[in-house]
């Protein structure tokens, strides 16, 4: 069984850049391809960055050129640098095993508690 445990959020300002962590406790690491996500009320919980196990990446538009996610196999370890923060990149960041769909990037497993990012304007 797989346990997520993400860390790093916090409040920052407009402009701002923060490092989001994300342990991995579990088997099989090191071949799983893995995705950071995230969550406003309301809304749909939408993939902000994936690496696959070969560290290969991928990053919808809003994400590309300000987010930068890289893994770590030896800790297990899967972190998200964010930079020039916006206010509408608040939300709680999840990470997640993800798996490639034909279509879509789509996560698998159970979910960790997140990590609130607070972006004041």
């Amino acid at each position: 069984q797989v346990q997520l445990v993400e860390s790093g959020g916090g409040l920052v300002q407009t402009g701002g850049s923060l490092s989001l962590s994300c342990e991995f406790h579990g088997r099989d690491f090191i071949t799983r391809h893995m995705g950071w996500y995230r969550q406003v009320p309301g809304k749909e919980r939408e993939l902000v960055a994936g690496i696959t196990y070969g560290g290969s990446t991928h990053y919808p538009d809003f994400a590309k050129g300000r987010f930068t996610i890289s893994r770590d196999g030896a800790r297990k370890t899967v972190r998200l640098q964010m930079n020039n923060l916006r206010p509408e990149d608040a939300a709680v960041y999840y990470c997640n095993s993800i798996r490639w769909t034909g279509s879509s990037w789509v996560p698998e497993g159970s979910w960790g508690q997140g990590t609130q990012v607070t972006v004041n304007s």
